[in-house]
C-alpha cells in the first residue's frame, strides 16, 4: 500500500508541469493587455498652452510694419496666484507701452468742455466720428453758456452723424446748463461732481479727470472690459466692479496711461471678432492665444488704423503720434 500510495505522487510532477506550460501563455498575453492604454489619444496635443504663438518683436510699434516673427508658447494663468497675476499684468502693460508710446485720448478737444461733450457724444459711435462733427458744434457754440442758450432742433441737426442726435442733444445741452447754473461756467474737477452732470457716468468723469486734469482713473469701455476679461485679469462684468478690479492690480499713477494703452490695443490688434493673435506683441502672455488669426501674414491684414496704413481717429492728433508715422483722420465729407 505504500508503494500504491507513493505512485499517485510521482504522477502528479508531469500534472503540474502541463499545468505550468498551460498557464504559461496566458502570462504572455498580459503585456498585449497592458498595451491598450498606450493607444490612446496622445494628451500633448489638446493641451492649449501648448500652442506656439508666432508673434513680432518690439518692433511692432513700427508704422512700416511687422519686425521678423519668433515662436513662444504661450503662459497659462491656470491656478495662477495673485502675485503671478499682478506681475503678469504690469508686464503686459509694460510691453503695451513700448508699442504705442504715443497713446492718447483719440477725441480731438481743446479744453474740459470740449472734452466732456465729445465724451458724452462718443457713445453708441466711433470717436472718428464725434471728432468729425464736434468742429462744427464748437464753433458754433464754444462755452457752455453758448450751448446752454441754444436751440435744441439746430444742435440736432448738427449732431444728426452722430447717432442718437436727439437724447445727446438733450445731454450736452443739459449739462451745459448745470456747467453755467452750478459750477460757473467751469467744468469741475472732482469725480462727485462730474456724475451729476446729465449725461456723465464714471467712464466719462475719468476721461476727463485722467486727460483734462491729469488725475487718475480707469476708462472701462467695450474695449477694455473685453481685454481685461480676455487677458483674465477679472471675471467681473459689470463696469464698476471691473473698475475696482483692474485698478487693484496696478498703482494709481499708472491708471489714465493703462487705459489708453489697453483700449488701443483692443482697437488695432485685440478686436472683438477676430483678434490679430499672429501679430500680437504680448502673445505669450495672453491666455485666449487662438482665438483669433495666428498666422503672421495673415493676422497683419486684420490690423488697423496706422499699422495698417489707415488714418486714426483725431483730425488734430498730438505730435508724437505724427512723429511716428500716424496719419491724421479725414474731416466730415472728405471720404
Amino acid at each position: 500500500m505504500t508503494a500504491e500510495k507513493r505512485a499517485p505522487a510521482k504522477k502528479a510532477g508531469p500534472a503540474k508541469a502541463a499545468s505550468a506550460k498551460k498557464a504559461a501563455p496566458a502570462e504572455k498575453a498580459q503585456p498585449k493587455k497592458q498595451a491598450k492604454p498606450r493607444k490612446q489619444a496622445p494628451i500633448k496635443a489638446q493641451a492649449p498652452a501648448r500652442k506656439p504663438a508666432v508673434v513680432p518683436g518690439k518692433a511692432a510699434a513700427a508704422v512700416e510694419g511687422l519686425a521678423p516673427a519668433k515662436t513662444i508658447a504661450p503662459k497659462s494663468p491656470r491656478h495662477e496666484t495673485r502675485t503671478a497675476l499682478v506681475r503678469r499684468a504690469r508686464r503686459i502693460n509694460r510691453e503695451l507701452a513700448e508699442v504705442y508710446p504715443y497713446a492718447h485720448p483719440e477725441l480731438d478737444f481743446e479744453n474740459p468742455f470740449q472734452l466732456v461733450v465729445a465724451t458724452v457724444l462718443s457713445a453708441q459711435t466711433t470717436d472718428l466720428r464725434v471728432n468729425q462733427t464736434t468742429p462744427a458744434l464748437f464753433a458754433r457754440y464754444p462755452t457752455p453758456e453758448d450751448l446752454a442758450a441754444a436751440d435744441p432742433e439746430e444742435v440736432e441737426e448738427i449732431l444728426r452723424p452722430t447717432g442718437f442726435f436727439r437724447a445727446k442733444t438733450k445731454s450736452v445741452i443739459g449739462l451745459s446748463k448745470a456747467l453755467v447754473e452750478d459750477f460757473g461756467g467751469e467744468v469741475p474737477g472732482r469725480l462727485a461732481d462730474l456724475v451729476k452732470l446729465p449725461g456723465v457716468g464714471r467712464k466719462t468723469a475719468f476721461v476727463v479727470l485722467g486727460n483734462a486734469f491729469g488725475r487718475p482713473g480707469i476708462t472701462v469701455d467695450t474695449h477694455f472690459q473685453r481685454l481685461v476679461r480676455r487677458w483674465q485679469w477679472t471675471e467681473e462684468t459689470d463696469p464698476d466692479k471691473i473698475e475696482a478690479a483692474v485698478g487693484a492690480l496696478f498703482p494709481k499713477s499708472d491708471w489714465t496711461d493703462l487705459s489708453h494703452h489697453v483700449i488701443w490695443h483692443g482697437r488695432r490688434i485685440c478686436h472683438a471678432r477676430k483678434p490679430a493673435c499672429g501679430a500680437c506683441p504680448i502673445a505669450p502672455l495672453c491666455p485666449a492665444y487662438g482665438e483669433g488669426e495666428t498666422d503672421p501674414e495673415k493676422a497683419k491684414k486684420l490690423l488697423k488704423y496706422e499699422k495698417g496704413g489707415l488714418p486714426g481717429q483725431r483730425l488734430k492728433p498730438p505730435q508724437a503720434y505724427l512723429d511716428a508715422g500716424g496719419t491724421p483722420a479725414p474731416p466730415l465729407g472728405a471720404g
